[in-house]
């Protein structure tokens, strides 16, 4: 059983940047393609960006595509989300998740393993 931990969310004015991590541990993290995904209150969990098992392709949804920056360290058994230039629309909670899957990783049903979850808030 993989178990994941978010960390490293805050507040930060717009224009700022912030750097989330999140933690495996429990099972062979270099198997798994990770994700990360947001949930604004009131609205859906969307994708925000994935990175397969070895680092060599990474996907970004359109509204961070140039702002956002997903790395993983397998050394760490940590997968990072750089956000920069952030948007007050950029205010959610922020998740990350591991996948066996090697495609539909935009797709949250597609992840087996998720964390807890960190707080990202925006202000203008």
């Amino acid at each position: 059983q993989v178990q994941l931990v978010e960390s490293g969310g805050g507040l930060v004015q717009a224009g700022g940047s912030l750097r989330l991590s999140c933690a495996a541990s429990g099972g062979t993290f270099s198997r798994y393609a990770m994700g990360w995904f947001r949930q604004a209150p009131g609205k859906e969990r969307e994708f925000v960006a994935t990175t397969s098992w070895n680092g060599g392709t990474t996907y970004y949804a359109d509204s961070v595509k140039g702002r956002f920056t997903i790395s993983r360290d397998s050394a760490k058994n940590t997968v990072y989300l750089q956000m920069n230039s952030l948007k007050p629309e950029d205010t959610a909670v922020y998740y990350c998740a591991g996948s066996l899957y090697i495609d539909y990783l935009r797709l949250d049903s597609f992840y087996d393993y998720w964390g807890q979850g960190t707080q990202v808030t925006v202000s203008s």
